[in-house]
């Protein structure tokens, strides 16, 4: 079996055993540390997995503890500044009547039995492309750099000690039927209290947003186990209040309803808690979790897909993309033909000057503009003298 695989099943066990808050028994003096924090820094999960360590420090190394509590530390002063760093982002949006939408909800920290268990995870902030560059630059002014860049859609903003911000003028999923969805998911935005100019998301439909995003992460290969995680805190936390045939709906829509609700329920087989009874009996055919948990732990490295809507979200990317490729090389071809054209009308306007410049040079053009011709071949002429002499 894969070593990557191997390494993720042991994180998963310490992580779900720090959430469900019970015991693990896990070979902590035969495990590379070194590889269990990238893998474990890579799905976010580096903060959860110190408090897993703190009674095995003998078998973990002390350069990786460090690590792993740097982690734990971020996420601490995180939640210590968060909430008055979004206070004041969101302030200044709505004194300027800024319109925009708050994608998720900062209030899934509060769902961790620990706080410092929480992610330190962006606020996502959607809005239009003529306030985007003014809100990119408040930020900067506020010391904020940037951390990741999306292409064509926007780029995440952070500072130390602070909240780290994402902004979007233009959602992050490429397929048509996701476009569309996320645009019925962006109307349904209320007015967020004491705001006037800023929006949230209703509950549903930010559980429909953050399933819909579940679906499609997994199927290119970015969907981490911190996503799985909240999802499966919100889903907890949210579910008596969420109608789960609408969601089921709106999800097909997307063409990605089957593999989102395999998403959830593969959630509460990792972090689910033993007593709750809302998935109550395993699936009689396992192995189509066991292909999304292979997938999902290697990053795709092992990929035995079978679920249709996963191949297909995947077939239908890929084209976008291959597609932006084509688009990017043809602007990039027009680019060099326009460069060589204004090359060539330079060389142009040079080798025969307009008539003002000519009059300028040569006072009979003016009084005789026909001769304009026998001119230009004088001066033509007289260059090229010149410049053999030269």
């Amino acid at each position: 079996m894969n070593q990557l695989l191997l390494d993720g099943h042991s994180l998963v066990g310490i992580v779900a055993s720090i959430i469900r808050q019970t015991e693990l028994h896990v070979a902590y003096n035969r495990m590379d540390w070194e590889r269990i924090y990238r893998i474990a820094d890579y799905h976010k999960v580096a903060n959860i997995v110190y408090l897993g360590i703190l009674g095995y420090r003998e078998s973990v190394p002390p350069k990786w503890q460090e690590r792993f509590f740097a982690r734990y530390q971020e996420s601490l002063l995180y939640g210590e500044n968060y909430k008055s760093s979004i206070d004041e982002m969101l302030s200044w949006l709505d004194t300027r009547n800024i319109s925009c939408t708050v994608l998720l909800s900062e209030g899934v920290r509060e769902l961790y039995p620990i706080a410092e268990e929480a992610d330190t995870a962006p606020l996502q902030i959607c809005l239009d492309e003529k306030n985007y560059t003014l809100v990119k630059g408040y930020l900067i002014d506020l010391g904020y750099e940037t951390f990741q860049n999306y292409d064509g859609q926007g780029e995440c903003l952070k500072r130390e000690q602070g909240i780290a911000v994402t902004l979007y003028h233009k959602l992050p999923f490429r397929t048509g039927k996701y476009i569309r969805g996320m645009q019925k998911i962006l109307e349904s935005a209320c007015i967020r209290e004491p705001y006037t100019y800023v929006r949230m998301l209703p509950v549903e439909s930010e559980f429909i947003y953050r399933m819909a995003a579940a679906a499609y992460r997994y199927a290119t290969d970015e969907l981490t186990m911190r996503e799985v995680l909240d999802l499966q805190l919100c889903h907890r936390a949210w579910r008596d209040q969420i109608r789960m045939d609408v969601v089921s709906r709106r999800l097909a829509e997307y063409e990605a309803d089957d593999l989102a609700e395999k998403i959830l329920r593969f959630s509460y087989m990792w972090f689910g808690d033993r007593k709750d009874t809302y998935y109550e009996h395993l699936p009689e055919d396992m192995s189509p979790y066991d292909v999304l948990e292979e997938r999902l732990l290697t990053r795709g490295m092992i990929k035995h897909e079978t679920n249709e809507q996963a191949l297909k979200i995947e077939n239908q990317v890929r084209k976008e993309l291959d597609k932006e490729k084509r688009e990017e090389k043809r602007l990039q071809r027009k680019a060099r033909s326009k460069e060589r054209w204004n090359r060539w009308m330079r060389a142009l306007r040079w080798a025969f000057p307009d008539f003002h410049y000519m009059a300028s040079i040569y006072p009979v053009v003016e009084r005789f503009p026909p001769v304009l011709p026998v001119f230009w071949i004088i001066r033509g002429t007289r260059l090229l003298i010149r410049a053999f002499k030269g």
